[in-house]
């Protein structure tokens, strides 16, 4: 039966009924390759920083901490930019040119000679790489069946433990025969090769095309790979109830109307703490083994025990976020501030214990920055989903460079190894606070949804 123009299409209904199918298994595949290039780049400069140190005969940490925060600096402005644009002109246009950003200064990084110049690469690199984040978190949310959402995200993220598992084993096999130039010559030259498949490959946001006049024709195309069951007409209009307000400007003042007020704060909250313990943990991470003596082999199996913990902790919690939104996310943050703290005191007694406490640190943290960017995919509507996601990731970011550059300070002082990760659990116990502020104001917002749902449905049967 052919679908009237009178009779306007509800796209999110339509993807609800759909439920999970082989496109949306695929594009979880394929945007989980892509963000694995972000965790890579997060953890290559902790684990290039030793042998950088050395080819400069750099002997001030506190220098080489401004360097491991410059490209989260470069995040911090380019997410709520590559956000606004991702909102604007499209998600798949902003996703390709961020790659190709950070792809080009990745790999421009092995010219580097001094700090200043590793600074500024480092900047490029995170200005571009700050695009990715907000603009997939959009795309794979407005595929999602509402009942999938957070699960699909999740998975998609945990893409980023995996990226951040490689520049360990990189490190400990090829920098001492290619130098540390290799980690940035491969964290430079795939992004690139992603960026040309995503041109290929890479869908445009169904609901994006939906309510962008003009571009409806590419809607219908799309509604009928998506729907081969339905027949749409070349005028079919749409309607998504979750369309919102068109945010106009970078300006972040559309995230506190419509019962926002409070949630879009305390989400931040939970950004900057999370993200900066977890910067402080994988900037310095690899310097700190190295301090009781441990083999560069060895800290890179701890670094790959964090991240594979992480990638099983997203798993974990994606399909109870699902049911119980951000119920499960208290229990990890409790634990999250245990096993940080653990890290010096059990970590440093033997190998076995440190491998333990690091992969359920990376199994409490990660999760819970996976749920986050899930939670921020959730909560804002299409027309200004990727500026939320962007604003938050923005704000995150401040904690993301105080991290590394807070380490640095720290680790200059010659605090004991097991005081430094007492003093790294700090931000995961903020976090935690944050979250059981947040999480009853977040289920009256999702209850909320779910009756105007209800309410549009019935209007419109």
């Amino acid at each position: 039966m052919a679908t009237s123009a009178a009779a306007p299409v509800d796209v999110s209904q339509l993807l609800d009924e759909r439920g999970m199918s082989r496109f949306n298994y695929w594009l979880v595949a394929f945007t989980f390759f892509i963000v694995l290039f972000d965790g890579y780049d997060i953890t290559a400069m902790g684990f290039a920083a030793p042998a950088v140190m050395r080819a400069l005969h750099l002997t001030d940490q506190a220098a080489m901490g401004r360097v491991l925060g410059a490209s989260i600096l470069g995040m911090l402005v380019g997410s709520p930019l590559f956000g606004y644009i991702g909102d604007r002109v499209g998600r798949r246009l902003a996703i390709i040119t961020s790659i190709l950003s950070f792809g080009a200064f990745s790999w421009l990084t092995v010219l580097a000679t001094t700090i200043p110049q590793f600074f500024i690469l480092r900047f490029l690199t995170g200005l571009g790489l700050a695009g990715v984040m907000p603009n997939v978190v959009a795309l794979v949310g407005e595929f999602a069946p509402r009942k999938f959402r957070a699960s699909m995200i999740i998975v998609m993220f945990s893409g980023v433990a995996f990226g951040g598992g490689f520049p360990g084993p990189i490190a400990a096999g090829l920098v001492p025969k290619h130098g540390w130039q290799i980690l940035f010559t491969v964290g430079g030259v795939i992004p690139i090769l992603v960026a040309l498949a995503c041109m290929f490959w890479l869908p445009e946001s169904i609901k994006f095309l939906a309510i962008k006049k003009g571009r409806r024709e590419e809607a219908v195309k799309l509604l009928r790979r998506l729907r081969p069951d339905r027949t749409f007409s070349d005028d079919t209009t749409f309607v998504i109830r979750d369309e919102g307000r068109q945010a106009t400007t970078l300006s972040p003042k559309h995230l506190f109307g419509e019962g926002l007020t409070v949630i879009t704060p305390l989400l931040w909250v939970l950004f900057v703490s999370n993200l900066l313990g977890y910067m402080f943990l994988v900037s310095w991470t690899p310097v700190l083994l190295s301090s009781i003596h441990l083999p560069m082999s060895k800290a890179a199996v701890a670094n790959m025990m964090f991240q594979v913990g992480g990638a099983i902790g997203g798993w974990v919690l994606a399909r109870p976020m699902d049911k119980y939104g951000l119920a499960p996310m208290k229990i990890f943050s409790i634990f999250a501030v245990l096993a940080v703290a653990s890290i010096g005191f059990l970590g440093t007694r033997s190998e076995p214990l440190l491998m333990f406490v690091e992969f359920f640190a990376g199994f409490c943290i990660l999760s819970l920055q996976f749920g986050l960017n899930a939670i921020s995919a959730i909560i804002y509507p299409t027309s200004i989903r990727a500026v939320g996601s962007g604003w938050a990731l923005c704000i995150g970011r401040v904690g993301s460079v105080f991290g590394p550059v807070v380490g640095g300070i720290l680790i200059a002082m010659q605090l004991p190894v097991p005081k430094l990760y007492t003093l790294a659990a700090i931000p995961f116990a903020v976090a935690t606070v944050a979250i059981f502020l947040l999480s009853p104001l977040l289920n009256a917002r999702l209850r909320s949804m779910a009756q105007e749902r209800t309410a549009g449905a019935a209007g419109r049967s």
